[in-house]
C-alpha cells in the first residue's frame, strides 16, 4: 500500500526526475520519468544534438511538479491512484508487439546502425597506434559524425514521406471531387 511520505524528503527527492515519485511508492511512474530524462540526455550527447537537451528540461519540470501534485492530492484520491508507466501502461505486453509489428524493420536497422557505430569506434581505438595519425583522425571523425548525419537523413526522409503521402491523399480527394462533379453534371 502506498502511503504519503515526509514533505521535506519529498521536496529533496523531487529535484531528481522520478525520484520523488519513487519515494512516494510510484515506482513505475518514477522509472518512466527517470529513464526518459537520462535517455534523452544520452541520445542528445551521443548524437550531438544539444537542442534536444532542452526537452529534458521539460521532463524535469514535469517530474518536479508531478511530485507535488501527488503529494497534495486528497488522501482518498492518492490511495486510489494506480502506479503505471507514463507512456504505455501495457509496456510489457506491447513491447514485444512493437518489435514484431510493422516497425520491426526500422527497429532492426536502428540496432544494426548503433552496433556498427559502436564497433567502428572500438576498431578505431584498437588501431590507433598502428595506423597513421591522420588516418585515425579521419576514421574517428567519421565514427563520431555518422550518427547525427544518419539521423538528419532519416528526418529528411520522414519529411519527404509525409509530404508525398499528403500529396497522394490530396490527389485522391481531387480526383474523387472531379468524379463527383462529372456524375452531378449528367
Amino acid at each position: 500500500m502506498i502511503r504519503k511520505k515526509s514533505s521535506f524528503l519529498t521536496f529533496c527527492f523531487s529535484f531528481m526526475p522520478g525520484a520523488g515519485q519513487m519515494y512516494m511508492g510510484f515506482m513505475k511512474r518514477g522509472l518512466s520519468l527517470m529513464s526518459g530524462f537520462f535517455l534523452l540526455i544520452c541520445f542528445a550527447v551521443w548524437l550531438q544534438l544539444s537542442p534536444l537537451i532542452f526537452a529534458s528540461v521539460v521532463i524535469w519540470f514535469y517530474a518536479f511538479f508531478d511530485t507535488f501534485n501527488l503529494r497534495s492530492m486528497p488522501d482518498d484520491e492518492f490511495y486510489a491512484l494506480e502506479d503505471d508507466y507514463l507512456l504505455d501502461p501495457e509496456i510489457g505486453k506491447s513491447g514485444a508487439k512493437f518489435i514484431q509489428g510493422k516497425f520491426r524493420i526500422f527497429f532492426a536497422v536502428a540496432l544494426i546502425l548503433i552496433g556498427f557505430v559502436i564497433l567502428w569506434n572500438n576498431i578505431c581505438d584498437l588501431f590507433y597506434n598502428i595506423l597513421p595519425y591522420q588516418l585515425v583522425n579521419v576514421l574517428r571523425s567519421f565514427g563520431q559524425n555518422f550518427p547525427p548525419l544518419l539521423l538528419g537523413l532519416g528526418i529528411i526522409a520522414l519529411g519527404i514521406i509525409l509530404i508525398l503521402g499528403k500529396k497522394k491523399e490530396l490527389d485522391a480527394m481531387d480526383q474523387q471531387d472531379r468524379l463527383e462533379d462529372k456524375g452531378g453534371d449528367r
